[in-house]
């Protein structure tokens, strides 16, 4: 089946995107980024800037754009059955380039896993700022919730600069 990325998660103020891969089931049903209820994306990001956490869609949306974070995907349409990155087939890009273009402030691009890393290293060779993988927030990735955190802590160091 043929699936489709969501818009960005941004504004004109952001300074870090974080780049996934594609929205999975759960995130296609209920049209929010990482809706996946074992998915620690949220739980991560409310920990790491120190906020206490809101399930709510809006207030985790306006937590990213108040910390100058934006959120997409490397891909913006491809053949997947599941959630799974490793069974996505005849993959189209987003236009990266186009949105950091547009967004002057971005001064690193962070990946959530290695997959939207690979991804991005083979549609986004003319793209020249620093990369930074950060630890899959995936059910799918097996690393304790505080090994995660602890190579998410980065962003906040980013953020600080």
């Amino acid at each position: 089946m043929r699936i489709c990325s969501f818009p960005p998660i941004a504004d004109k103020k952001c300074k870090l995107p974080i780049l996934g891969t594609m929205p999975g089931k759960d995130s296609l049903k209920y049209n929010e980024y990482y809706a996946h209820p074992r998915n620690t994306f949220w739980k991560l990001m409310f920990d790491v800037l120190g906020t206490p956490y809101s399930n709510d869609y809006k207030s985790k949306q306006k937590l990213l754009l108040d910390n100058n974070i934006a959120l997409w995907d490397v891909l913006a349409t491809c053949y997947r059955e599941g959630s799974l990155d490793s069974d996505i087939l005849e993959e189209e890009p987003h236009d990266i380039k186009g949105f950091i273009d547009s967004h002057p402030k971005v001064s690193h691009l962070l990946f959530n896993g290695k997959s939207s890393y690979q991804f991005f290293k083979r549609y986004g060779k003319d793209i020249e700022l620093p990369p930074i993988l950060l630890p899959s927030t995936s059910p799918a990735y097996v690393l304790s919730y505080e090994k995660k955190r602890e190579g998410w802590t980065i962003i906040k160091n980013l953020l600080e600069q």
